[in-house]
């Protein structure tokens, strides 16, 4: 078994009638909780979930980053849309200076067409948004790296663009999404780390096989992407599983099931798991997680 990492996924939104003093303060009891078993700290960048409690990612992330020094942080992930790419990697660059190299700078394409005509920001066609996402991590990656950088693309411009200073070291570039025609495909062109969302195990192997198709395509060592998952858990007083969901899979039972579970990720090729636990705010699964999962990997 190849060696692994644990990220917790913080609750930016709320599951019920949680005021944002309370979202904040269970979101630190149990950053707080987590002891040594976990290094990084992930962020999603939602605008609205309904009349739900949402905290934005950007501000949530340097925040938190400030509060908690021995975590790395990234955000899973940030939409593309929503922060002109000249400015992100200005942003990124700043918080990698300030956080002494924490970030891991997750992005995709964005997907929740109700937020983006709720703020107003076009929602153009899953080709496009796929299209401007590659233009993204390329300009992100010229920015941190040359002086002064002219970018003529499809959807992006810049003209003389300068980032000083630059990151210290380079952030690694995560993109998230599994489609396999197209996102699949910028991953391999572009992507220091991947990312697959909920899925089972079968589905995540076939996704590693298109993914290492694409590599093979563009002549790219498959071995230099980084491949993570973000998984549901739950470990439910008296070890029983919970239903099976059809958007998502849950990895639930006792102790010893849950880690065989997650042993067979990671002789698939998964090198860290981002963790959402389903009973959050309670620590009823994060605690015999940490005892009795955690030790068996």
């Amino acid at each position: 078994m190849s060696k692994v990492s644990f990220g917790w996924f913080v609750q930016l939104s709320s599951r019920d009638d949680a005021v944002p003093e309370t979202l904040i303060e269970d979101n630190r009891n149990f950053i707080e909780a987590l002891g040594d078993g976990f290094d990084t700290l992930w962020f999603s960048d939602h605008l609205q979930y309904g009349e739900h409690v949402v905290l934005e990612c950007w501000t949530a992330l340097t925040y938190l980053a400030a509060g908690y020094p021995q975590f790395s942080i990234g955000s899973l992930v940030m939409a593309q849309s929503f922060r002109n790419p000249g400015l992100l990697a200005k942003m990124m660059a700043t918080f990698q200076n300030f956080s002494g190299g924490r970030l891991i700078a997750g992005i995709g394409a964005g997907w929740k067409k109700d937020e983006y005509r709720a703020y107003g920001y076009p929602y153009p066609s899953n080709v496009a948004r796929i299209e401007q996402l590659a233009e993204t991590t390329q300009i992100l990656r010229r920015l941190w790296s040359e002086e002064e950088v002219d970018f003529q693309g499809k959807h992006y411009t810049l003209q003389g663009a300068i980032c000083e200073p630059k990151p210290d070291p380079i952030p690694p570039i995560l993109i998230g999404g599994t489609g396999e025609k197209h996102t699949l495909r910028v991953v391999a062109q572009h992507a220091d780390w991947m990312n697959a969302t909920f899925p089972d195990l079968k589905t995540f192997q076939h996704k590693l096989h298109v993914l290492k198709r694409h590599c093979e395509d563009i002549e790219r060592d498959f071995s230099a992407i980084k491949k993570t998952v973000h998984v549901y858990i739950l470990l439910p007083e008296g070890g029983k599983v919970v239903e099976p969901r059809e958007d998502r899979h849950i990895i639930s039972g006792p102790p010893s099931q849950v880690a065989d579970e997650l042993a067979r990720f990671i002789d698939a090729g998964v090198e860290h798991f981002m963790i959402r636990f389903l009973d959050f705010p309670a620590h009823n699964s994060l605690e015999p997680f940490l005892e009795q999962v955690l030790p068996r990997l």
